[in-house]
């Protein structure tokens, strides 16, 4: 790619965005020690997202430890009658199926095993290729990147049902729903990756096209 035939882009122009109103602005250096503000929010501007890869790599990495405990930890116990037995995901989703509960079963197993691991691999994934300055469809990996950022949020639906049902079934000696440490490490896991997409800046993959003689 010629340098004529790349993308107009905003930093060629002398334009920033800012990250909280979306406002162009024109970009200018700030000065030493200081910093550029927005003129309409007051926020600081920054031709990309400050320390961007190390932010989403760590937040990345942690998701994936916490993913251990979320799925081998349990994630609720039901009391009936004074006896339970604590259920990890895997378990919930076997228990759902032997009782022909398919549907909610396969909805639980997607939400909660299936888009935990592939939201994780897609952002390891980007990280990887902007880390080595791929120049491989950026267009398709930018919307990865917004599917990844915009998909995370329904991986909470474990935590939502374990809401409900503890809110709901509470009838004393008769039956009790309890939450377990599963539970909290699964909103962690899903907590932190919505910040690890929230930290990715989308913009670094187009940056390996703005220098073509670079490896």
């Amino acid at each position: 790619m010629t340098p004529s035939s790349l993308p107009i882009t905003a930093a060629r122009t002398g334009l920033v965005r800012c990250h909280a109103c979306h406002l162009l602005s024109r970009w200018k250096p700030p000065p030493s020690g200081g910093h550029l503000l927005c003129p309409r929010c007051g926020a600081d501007l920054h031709l990309r997202k400050p320390d961007s890869m190390a932010r989403a790599w760590a937040l990345t990495l942690a998701a994936f430890i916490l993913y251990i405990p979320a799925n081998t930890l349990p994630i609720m116990t039901v009391v009936s009658m004074g006896h339970g037995e604590p259920d990890t995901i895997l378990s919930g989703v076997r228990v759902l199926v032997a009782g022909g509960l398919w549907p909610l079963a396969l909805l639980v197993f997607f939400a909660s095993i299936v888009v935990p691991v592939l939201k994780l691999v897609a952002l390891t994934y980007l990280l990887v290729s902007v880390r080595r300055k791929s120049r491989w469809r950026p267009r398709d990996r930018t919307v990865l990147y917004r599917i990844t950022e915009a998909v995370g949020r329904w991986s909470m639906i474990d935590v939502f049902m374990i809401s409900i049902l503890v809110a709901l079934v509470k009838l004393g000696a008769i039956a009790t729903i309890e939450p377990g440490a599963g539970a909290l490490a699964f909103a962690a896991v899903v907590v932190v990756t919505m910040f690890a997409a929230m930290s990715f800046d989308p913009r670094l993959i187009w940056d390996a096209l703005e220098n073509p003689n670079e490896r």
